[in-house]
C-alpha cells in the first residue's frame, strides 16, 4: 500500500509538505503543489482516514454495539445510526456483544481502537459504574433503550411502562376480562417494566392477573410458541395475550392455532415493537409502535454533537430524550360484547 512517506520521496519534498498539499493548507508554491499532486495521482496515494483523525484529534467514524444484528428489532436500529451517520457524513463500524459483559466491552473497546468517539450502545448487561465511567472517557457516548440518571444527558430510551399500559388498556377497552402474558426470560430492564405496567393497569381495574398466567421464555418466535403451550398445559384461561415483542406474540399465535384456538375470535394478542413481520402474519398484528429508527437517528446526532465539542454536553445536559410508544391498530384483536 502506498504511503505518505513513499510520496514524499518520489516528490522530493517533506511529509509535512504533502500533508499540506492533501489538506490544501499551508503555503506551498505553485509549481511543487503540482507535481506532489500529478506524483500522488500516479501513485494513487489514498490518504489514510485513521491517520488523519489522528492527526487531527477528530473522527468522521460512529460507532454502534448491539446485542445480535441479525434480529430485527437490532436490525432496525442500527439502519437509523446508519442513516444518520451517512446524513452527517460519518462512516459507521457495527459490533455485537452477544448479550455478555466482557462482549460488550471488547467491542466498544474495539471502537475505541479505531479512533471512535462517537459510540451508540444498546448496553444490556454493563453496571451503572462502568456506563458512567465509560461516559468519562468517550466524548460522544450515548446510550440507547438505557437511563442511567448521573448521565441523563447520554441517554435515550424509551417510556417501556407507559407503553404496555396503553397496550393493557386498549385490551380493557375492548371488553377483555381474563389476561395472560408471554414475557422475555432475560432479566434486563425492559420485560420487568413492561409487566409491572400491565399489572398497574389491570390492578386499577380490578382485574387481577395471577402469577400462573405469566410465563418466561427466550424472545423470538419459538419461545413465544413454547410459552403459550406452557399456559395451556397449566389450564390457564385467558381471552387477551399481551407478548413482549412482535416476534414472541407471531410465535404465540402459531401454538394458539395449534391448539384449536383462534385469533383473535377466541383470543386477542397484542404485540409491542411494530416491526414488518408484523404486518406480513395473519391476522396482522396490532402492537406497540416502538420508535427504533428514530431514536437511533437521534441518537446518532446526539453522539456526533457530543464527540465535536465540550460546550456541546453543556447545551444537551438538561435535556431529556424520551420516547413514547404508540399504539397500532390492525385485526389481532377484537371487540368483546357482553
Amino acid at each position: 500500500m502506498v504511503t505518505i512517506n513513499d510520496v514524499a520521496k518520489v516528490a522530493g519534498v517533506s511529509i509535512a509538505t504533502v500533508s499540506r498539499v492533501i489538506h490544501n493548507k499551508g503555503k506551498v508554491g505553485d509549481v511543487c503543489r503540482a507535481r506532489v499532486k500529478k506524483i500522488i495521482e500516479e501513485l494513487a496515494y489514498r490518504p489514510n482516514s485513521n491517520a488523519r483523525a489522528l492527526a487531527s484529534k477528530t473522527s468522521n467514524t460512529i460507532g454502534v454495539v448491539t446485542p445480535n444484528l441479525s434480529m430485527s428489532f437490532f436490525a432496525s436500529l442500527a439502519s437509523g445510526v446508519e442513516k444518520g451517520a451517512r446524513e452527517n457524513g460519518f462512516k459507521l463500524l457495527m459490533a455485537n456483544s452477544l448479550y455478555e459483559t466482557e462482549s460488550e466491552l471488547n467491542a466498544i473497546e474495539s471502537l475505541r481502537e479505531n479512533n471512535c468517539k462517537a459510540i451508540i450502545l444498546h448496553s444490556e448487561y454493563s453496571d451503572e459504574n462502568t456506563l458512567i465511567k465509560l461516559a468519562g472517557e468517550i466524548p460522544g457516548l450515548v446510550l440507547i433503550n438505557r437511563y442511567v440518571p448521573e448521565i441523563a444527558n447520554r441517554c435515550v430510551w424509551l417510556d417501556n411502562l407507559s407503553g404496555s399500559q396503553v397496550a393493557a388498556k386498549h385490551l380493557l377497552n375492548t371488553g377483555h376480562k381474563s389476561f395472560a402474558v408471554v414475557t422475555s426470560i432475560y432479566q434486563n430492564r425492559d420485560p420487568g417494566c413492561r409487566v409491572e405496567g400491565i399489572k398497574t393497569t389491570l390492578g386499577k381495574n380490578r382485574i387481577k392477573l395471577p402469577l400462573k398466567n405469566i410465563e418466561e421464555a427466550t424472545p423470538n418466535i419459538e419461545g413465544g410458541e413454547q410459552a403459550v403451550k406452557a399456559l395451556l398445559a397449566k389450564g390457564c384461561k385467558f381471552d387477551a395475550l399481551l407478548a413482549y415483542n412482535d416476534v414472541m406474540a407471531i410465535g404465540a399465535i402459531h401454538a394458539l392455532f395449534d391448539a384449536g384456538l383462534r385469533v383473535p375470535e377466541d383470543v386477542s394478542v397484542i404485540g409491542f415493537d411494530d416491526l414488518p413481520i408484523g404486518i406480513a402474519c395473519r391476522p396482522r398484528l396490532t402492537t406497540m409502535h416502538y420508535p427504533v429508527q428514530e431514536m437511533a437517528l437521534y441518537a446518532t446526532n446526539l453522539a456526533i454533537k457530543l464527540s465535536e465539542s465540550t460546550e456541546a454536553t453543556a447545551t444537551v445536559s438538561k435535556q431529556t430524550h424520551l420516547f413514547i410508544a404508540d399504539l397500532v391498530i390492525r385485526d389481532s384483536v377484537k371487540e368483546r360484547t357482553c
